[in-house]
């Protein structure tokens, strides 16, 4: 970790940092001041008291309310606790508070080494706008877009057009895919702008936008580099992000796919003086420079390392009992693997993620281990191949529906016909403490998978690796369990309705936006699953919704037809 450097910088030894982050990275600065002798405090909100960065650390202070400008994002609590606790240092993590300007100045301004880039660094490239200006005076490429201050509806719409359609719609502050829309249209530009402003506001209390072509198919690497105080530099060579799902990465993978040297000294040579881990698309053009103050960003990420062979440590900000809140990110866990080579490493990835038994309602375990062995894939030549389009069909075949028919035959045994092959099936369940396991025999092939049931979702983890099953609700059941919403629609996570779109009465498209939700400081727009016209709208703004909760109920419109 960081913290190594900034102690050895500092008159003086660190005795008690503060973290003022959550989750994950607030578990692994934990670890390393643990490893160093020096004492951690936690702060933690209403939604975190019990989770692990507070049993870990040596104090944990209450900072507020679950929502993250109330607590996480609150400066003066922040440096109240610091001062409380008679903290020295203060370790922002990455996001919230991590590229502020004005906290790491209230930092200097009260005596507290701020973890971090100074606020003067902060300010000229934490700032994405800011820092493609300073770049292009520089001569450093950047993609062609709109950075100014004008920030009204008509100004950002006129240079959507000029730039050209599709266009990135980008919050200039934070990261980690929040405040980020493409614009495919003219058509749906303002829908995204709005979106894009009320994500950034709910995470980074900033909604200025910068718009810039988006690239189709990019190359995004990243450069790591560090400078001190004394105008000591160094960089730590590049990683390839390519694979991103929503803007955010799925695998990194160290070193970069196919980086000749030429190409990596002419993207480091104009990074002399940054500090921080600097982004780049498409031909070498700049991105922004994310100023966190950790050596890597871990989104769910999955770094695939050339050096030496050894097994994959599993960092994780949960234990048992945690609750994953829809306040926060999704991130749970992270697995990093080492190999001789990129084929060993990828082979030891796919191992290890067959240890992992995620069964959450939608995690991203499936989609990663399908992108690791969809052949091409992940090979030198289409590693920057995996569009949107490539997402979406990895996801289809994930969420494949499948057409089964199932004969119970008189000895107990079934046999199961799909896509014209038929297998003879038997088995039994067995438990064994708290685990539930399938002992089955496909066509005399023996397996036993472990099993977990959550409401009408079965997932299945084997060796072979992992699958889930969703049970169709019976239509008459459908009524009972509420499930259909009556043929309106439902929330597909627990989350807060930021928007309410429609009304009782009115006359919906299929396809049309009936509600904004925000869950995990990401938005989600809700679209009629048909047309019809609204019945009843069973939530108001700023109300809760549970996974699976009616949030509308549809009737088909008089005189139309079943669809």
């Amino acid at each position: 970790m960081p913290l190594i450097g900034v102690v050895s910088l500092c008159t003086g030894r660190i005795e008690k940092v503060l973290i003022a982050n959550r989750g994950e990275i607030a578990c692994r600065v934990m670890r390393t001041a643990k490893k160093m002798g020096v004492r951690s405090v936690a702060v933690y909100s209403d939604a975190d008291r019990l989770s692990m960065h507070v049993a870990m650390a040596d104090e944990a202070y209450h900072i507020g309310p679950a929502a993250s400008q109330q607590s996480y994002l609150c400066m003066d609590k922040i440096l109240d606790v610091a001062k409380k606790s008679s903290a020295q240092a203060v370790h922002p993590g990455y996001g919230f508070l991590s590229e502020n300007t004005e906290f790491a100045e209230l930092c200097k301004q009260e005596g507290i080494i701020f973890i971090g880039p100074p606020s003067s660094a902060i300010r000229d490239m934490g700032i994405k706008s800011t820092s493609k200006h300073i770049m292009s005076a520089a001569g450093v490429p950047i993609i062609e877009g709109y950075h100014g201050e004008d920030q009204s509806d008509g100004k950002l719409q006129s240079e959507a057009a000029r730039i050209g359609y599709p266009v990135m719609i980008k919050a200039v502050r934070g990261g980690g895919g929040k405040g980020m829309r493409i614009a495919h249209s003219e058509a749906e530009f303002h829908e995204q702008l709005e979106s894009a402003r009320r994500e950034a506001r709910k995470s980074f209390n900033d909604d200025v936008m910068l718009i810039e072509k988006f690239v189709e198919n990019p190359r995004h690497v990243e450069v790591q580099v560090f400078g001190d105080q004394f105008g000591d530099a160094v960089y730590l060579f590049e990683r390839d992000c390519s694979v991103q799902r929503r803007h955010q990465k799925i695998i990194e993978e160290a070193p970069g796919v196919n980086m000749t040297f030429c190409i990596f000294c002419i993207m480091v040579k104009p990074l002399a003086t940054a500090n921080g881990t600097v982004d780049w698309v498409h031909r070498q053009c700049f991105l922004e420079v994310f100023l966190s103050p950790c050596c890597d960003f871990h989104y769910s990420s999955i770094p695939v390392c050339d050096a030496v062979p050894s097994k994959g440590p599993k960092i994780t900000g949960i234990q048992y009992g945690d609750e994953v809140s829809a306040h926060y990110d999704p991130m749970i866990a992270k697995l990093v693997v080492w190999g001789e080579d990129r084929s060993a490493a990828l082979k030891r990835l796919r191992y290890c993620l067959r240890q992992y038994n995620v069964s959450t309602h939608s995690n991203l375990y499936g989609c990663i281990s399908k992108i690791l062995l969809r052949k091409g894939l992940l090979s030198v030549v289409n590693i920057a191949a995996l569009s949107n389009k490539a997402n979406q069909m990895l996801i289809n075949i994930y969420f494949a529906e499948v057409e089964l028919a199932i004969t119970y035959n008189p000895d107990g045994t079934y046999s199961m016909e799909t896509g014209g092959q038929v297998f003879h099936v038997s088995g039994e369940l067995q438990m064994e403490g708290d685990v539930t396991y399938l002992w089955c025999s496909v066509n005399g092939v023996l397996s036993r998978p472990k099993l977990v049931i959550l409401d009408n979702t079965v997932h299945i983890f084997s060796m072979e690796g992992s699958a889930q099953v969703d049970v169709p609700v019976p239509k008459f059941l459908a009524g009972v369990s509420g499930s259909s919403a009556q043929g309106g629609a439902v929330a597909p996570m627990t989350g807060t309705i930021e928007k309410v779109l429609v009304k009782a009465g009115d006359s919906v498209q299929k396809g049309d936006p009936l509600m904004v939700m925000i869950a995990m400081k990401m938005e989600h727009t809700i679209r009629a699953p048909k047309a019809g016209v609204i019945k009843k709208v069973f939530f108001k703004e700023g109300s809760q919704a549970s996974r699976h909760a009616a949030l509308v109920e549809m009737e088909q419109e008089e005189g139309a037809g079943e669809e």
